[in-house]
């Protein structure tokens, strides 16, 4: 599956209503992994709406970082982590759901959708994938 594909089935997942923002992300990695789709879900289940309904940092961002935790075995994690939010704020506008899902003109700076599908897409492109 391409990175693209990953992209578009995170954005699936999350308008199934089944998943919020970081559980699609997982999901849509969880093949680059050793845990379950399901494992990730459970796992990244806490950490919508601006981690645990906080409006703070986006939930698909922190999904990337995870799996990229998993992926890289946490050996330079933090420094990947920091491309991938440097990127992500640089495609959306921000970081913090907060201020992704802040109204201008009747719509968000960055739709759910958006951010879900370019924390997929960073995440590859951030890893070499």
């Amino acid at each position: 599956m391409t990175i693209n594909e990953r992209a578009e089935k995170a954005v699936e997942l999350k308008n199934s209503g089944m998943y919020n923002c970081a559980q699609s992300v997982t999901a849509a990695l969880s093949d680059m992994t050793d845990l379950s789709e399901e494992q990730l879900k459970h796992i990244s289940a806490g950490f919508c709406a601006g981690m645990g309904n906080l409006e703070a940092t986006c939930g698909a961002l922190i999904g990337a970082g995870m799996i990229a935790g998993l992926k890289t075995e946490g050996k330079g994690t933090l420094g990947i982590t920091r491309q991938m939010q440097e990127e992500f704020s640089r495609r959306c506008g921000a970081i913090k759901c907060k201020d992704l899902k802040a109204m201008t003109d009747g719509k968000p700076l960055c739709p759910c959708e958006d951010c879900v599908r370019n924390a997929v897409m960073i995440f590859g492109e951030t890893m070499g994938i």
